[in-house]
């Protein structure tokens, strides 16, 4: 037996615990399609029961992987599964995974361009290619971040900083049905939360343009100083797209920054019908882009894209005199200076290697086809007696809520058969639907965003959704 206790394990020894891990990661790959979506029963008694104090010594492999695979896993949401359709799904692409473990293992700093020149490039290149993917023009740049929240915190202090000192007469708008990532960066990026506009919405969930027309103006007429517009482009509530072409026109008009959060659908510009819903993406100032979400990647592989990466330099850049100088050449990037991080890890390389071997063409298809698979999900439960699609989809999500003609017209009633049948779905196991609340009600989501999800698994999410319903009568 390989000895894995010493920190410096030889090439037999690497190899033996590649290949020990690999057989574990494969057979929990090939019992995904029958697993459950869901699991959390005894998540409590199982978390305390894996407390345990700092370990002294080394403890066997095949104990350690037992303990991952066996007790650790099993209890948890199925998110690489084909039944994960619930939130807004990360598929976890293998490619990404082995990309992973070679940015690790090389362990390589590329938060500074002088210390590994052509791994920045690597990752400068896939920049670039998301930049081209939402539309954004030739000389767009950004930097890979953890995740949505952390690019729209960033976004927001690229936007404060052209207010300079006073940035705390800036007001910033967005819709009631944006990210509360939104509201978040806002205040930690210093702006009071009442100066925040949560504007309403139309009946498709979309920013409502007259009345962002009149906030904006109001708070001119208060002594307020507008800087910020955050659309959205796929809203996690209903996938609902602002109409960007509208916000982009009003920010051009009002001097203001616009920001998109397509966290969750900017990837489908990729496709023709996203690139038609996600018209005017591209005249933003910057963009939230998540592609652990629409790229299928693992998850913490976020992207802030911006028209004019000076402004996110001005906005993070803080000389220290340990730092080697940073490089002038505006054909290169020190991404340490683009975000608040110094120390980060090798991002880049799990969105090139997927995307060399697959190709774009090979990502669109996939997308075109949950496009296709939700417009399908949509038509079947229109067509079911007394399910009222409340949401249909403009991207890959859909809301929908049973109403059965027995309980008239009682809110509190139709809530709680909502809430029963939501349960009574998911309790099957095919597939993991799960919640939100459109204007005071109960209502289900479906987010169709797996690589692993196809016809036949949503034809069983149909069925389960069909037989719940009779279920509860």
């Amino acid at each position: 037996m390989p000895d894995f206790s010493r920190l410096e394990l030889d090439e037999a020894d690497l190899r033996a615990l590649v290949a020990a891990a690999l057989d574990r990661i494969c057979g929990e790959l090939r019992g995904l399609p029958g697993r459950a979506a869901c699991v959390t029963e005894g998540g409590a008694a199982l978390a305390r029961s894996l407390r345990e104090p700092l370990p002294r010594s080394g403890a066997p492999l095949p104990e350690l992987l037992a303990t991952i695979f066996e007790r650790a896993l099993p209890v948890s949401y199925t998110t690489t599964g084909p039944g994960y359709l619930a939130y807004i799904p990360g598929g976890g692409l293998l490619h990404a995974a082995v990309a992973d473990l070679i940015a690790d293992a090389i362990n390589r700093y590329v938060g500074l361009w002088r210390a590994a020149p052509g791994l920045v490039q690597l990752e400068s290149n896939v920049i670039t290619w998301l930049c081209e993917i939402v539309g954004l023009p030739a000389g767009s740049g950004g930097v890979l971040t953890s995740g949505g929240s952390l690019a729209n915190f960033s976004a927001t202090v690229a936007a404060r900083h052209r207010l300079g000192e006073r940035f705390v007469d800036g007001t910033i708008y967005t819709s009631t049905q944006a990210h509360h990532s939104v509201l978040r960066a806002a205040i930690l990026a210093g702006f009071p939360a009442a100066q925040v506009r949560a504007v309403e919405v139309d009946a498709q969930q979309r920013i409502c343009l007259e009345r962002l027309a009149e906030a904006i103006a109001g708070d001119r007429a208060a002594g307020l100083r507008p800087c910020m517009l955050v659309a959205s482009a796929g809203t996690t509530n209903t996938g609902a797209v602002d109409d960007l072409e509208g916000m982009a026109g009003l920010a051009e008009r009002e001097g203001l920054w616009l920001h998109v959060d397509a966290a969750y659908g900017g990837c489908f510009a990729l496709t023709e019908r996203g690139r038609a819903t996600l018209r005017g993406l591209g005249r933003a100032d910057s963009i939230t882009l998540d592609p652990h979400k629409g790229l299928f990647l693992p998850y913490g592989t976020g992207a802030l894209l911006v028209r004019d990466p000076a402004a996110l330099r001005r906005a993070h850049s803080v000389h220290a005199e340990y730092l080697p100088p940073m490089q002038e050449d505006p054909d290169f990037v020190d991404f340490c200076e683009l975000s608040p991080e110094l120390s980060r890890d090798f991002r880049g390389l799990r969105l090139w290697l997927p995307l060399k071997l697959v190709g774009a063409d090979g990502f669109a298809a996939a997308l075109d086809e949950k496009l296709d698979l939700a417009a399908y999900a949509a038509g079947v439960l229109r067509g079911m007696p007394e399910v009222l699609l409340v949401a249909p989809p403009q991207l890959s999500l859909l809301v929908f809520r049973h109403v059965p003609a027995r309980l008239g017209g009682d809110p509190a009633a139709q809530d709680d058969h909502n809430e029963r049948l939501l349960a009574a779905i998911n309790r099957r196991g095919r597939v993991f639907l799960t919640s939100t609340r459109l204007a005071g009600r109960f209502v289900l989501r479906i987010c169709v965003l797996s690589f692993r999800t196809h016809r036949d698994r949503v034809d069983e999410g149909l069925v389960d959704i069909s037989e719940a319903i009779a279920e509860l009568g």
